[in-house]
């Protein structure tokens, strides 16, 4: 079966070369030139995974998102743009994004980058998984972090890094292969996304002392789960 691609992008000499480049490969391409249009498309097409324009007529990137993530939480989402400022790339991961690709990018670097988070998707539990951390029940497939009543949402790039801390808890997770887990590359970019996300697990995790998050320096972090 053809792997489907929403794709939002309001240049049309860069959508048209993206679109035929995507369908020279094989993907079936649902182009959307203007950000109105975009959730409506999604809810129609249903596609396995989606490519975003962040500055589009209409409606922007991370609204798009949003509106996506709201009916379907796992399916994958990569931001193409030419805003390369932290916080826009913080921004994006926030509102749902797995993977941010800057402006002027290569076909190649797109079409490793769409597989990459297929196959990531494809190897996440079901819905009905979690596990067990401390006072916390994680819900993989569901990107839900419970302790209690309650229950708090996590975007899919928190829920892979757990998902790998969680898997090598009580011992070391080296830094580079949780790089290359999540985020596909080691980059140093990436590495400064894995200390805000690392940041962002221990907040979410406080409220119980036998859970930690341990730096070990140089290599990578210990994930203590008593």
């Amino acid at each position: 079966m053809k792997t489907s691609i929403l794709y939002v992008e309001d240049e049309p000499f860069l959508g048209r070369i993206v679109r035929e480049s995507l369908e020279s490969r094989d993907f079936i391409v649902h182009m959307v030139t203007d950000g109105k249009d975009a959730v409506e498309t999604f809810q129609k097409t249903n596609p396995n995974i989606c490519v975003l324009d962040v500055m589009l007529p209409s409606r922007d990137g991370y609204s798009i998102a949003e509106g996506i993530r709201a009916l379907n939480p796992n399916v994958p989402i990569i931001f193409v743009t030419a805003k390369t400022q932290t916080e826009d790339v913080i921004r994006g991961f926030e509102t749902g994004g797995n993977d941010y690709l800057r402006k002027p990018f290569s076909m190649e670097e797109l079409i490793v980058r769409v597989n990459n988070l297929l196959r990531l998707s494809r190897s996440q539990p079901t819905s009905g998984t979690f596990v067990k951390l401390g006072a916390y029940e994680f819900h993989q497939g569901r990107y839900e972090l419970k302790r209690g009543d309650k229950v708090r949402k996590l975007s899919h790039r928190e829920a892979m890094l757990l998902t790998v801390l969680a898997e090598n808890k009580n011992v070391i997770a080296q830094r580079k292969d949780i790089l290359l887990r999540v985020w596909g590359d080691d980059s140093f970019f990436n590495s400064r996304n894995l200390d805000v996300y690392i940041t962002k697990l221990r907040d979410y995790l406080r409220e119980d002392t036998s859970v930690e998050i341990l730096t070990i320096k140089g290599v990578g972090y210990r994930f203590v789960v008593g």
